[in-house]
């Protein structure tokens, strides 16, 4: 048996999310099902996380076993060629037995998206969150700052979630505004809560708005209380750039 190591690209609008739910069409579930096709075999891939319904990838990882003799190039080319418009293999190679793309992940950069604008984007509305009021960037920046460090991060984790744990540490943030008005939020950590990213960027918009100051963010940040914390940002803006390993 091989084990591969993927990296994709897709495109989430159309899909329920990356994992394999039994009743909506998932990324995990249509590669595995592509690939299945080219191996003759019944693949299970392991991602490095999940993405919810409608948020995209740059490079998610994942891998799988597999017993074919096909050759990686040929293997990444026959996927590609099956797989929908929106899903791309961007590469395929052979690890270590004992590589796991989950738990060998160190940490994972995500890029959230904010076109801030007069008029809304034909072009990116599937690709950031449009807020037209005027936001300021160098409070955002200040506020999102203050995410460094290892937090309880309990105030921007899905109300919902079932994680006991809501301790995470962030490693690196920045932001910044490109000319066209899209506004660019990086963050990179060792682990990220469910909405994390999202509650974190509406909270943000806050803070840009002046509804929210920068210490005020903290406030929310250190209450560890969702119902503080601004609104969930839509999916559509939310990018896993990066898993490092």
């Amino acid at each position: 048996m091989r084990n591969l190591k993927i990296i994709i690209e897709y495109d989430g609008a159309a899909y329920h999310g990356w994992q394999r739910q039994p009743d909506d069409i998932t990324v995990q579930q249509t590669l595995e099902e592509k690939i299945g096709i080219i191996t003759r075999e019944r693949i299970r891939l392991t991602g490095s996380g999940r993405t919810d319904a409608g948020v995209h990838a740059v490079a998610q990882v994942a891998n799988f076993k597999t017993g074919s003799k096909i050759g990686e190039v040929n293997l990444l080319r026959g996927t590609n060629s099956l797989l929908p418009g929106d899903i791309v293999i961007k590469e395929l190679m052979e690890v270590d037995e004992g590589f796991h793309a989950r738990y060998n992940a160190k940490t994972k950069v995500y890029l959230y998206q904010i076109f801030n604008n007069k008029y809304p984007s034909a072009l990116y509305r599937n690709y950031s969150w449009f807020i037209k009021y005027p936001l300021d960037i160098d409070l955002i920046r200040t506020a999102a700052l203050q995410l460094i460090g290892t937090h309880d991060f309990s105030s921007f984790c899905a109300a919902d979630s079932d994680t006991v744990n809501h301790v995470r540490k962030v490693i690196d943030v920045s932001v910044y505004k490109e000319e066209s008005g899209m506004i660019k939020f990086f963050i990179e950590a060792d682990g990220f809560l469910r909405y994390m990213v999202r509650n974190i960027a509406g909270t943000l918009v806050d803070v840009g708005i002046g509804k929210l100051s920068p210490s005020g963010f903290l406030d929310v940040m250190e209450a560890r209380d969702r119902g503080q914390a601004g609104i969930t940002a839509p999916p559509q803006g939310l990018f896993l750039k990066e898993v490092r390993y």
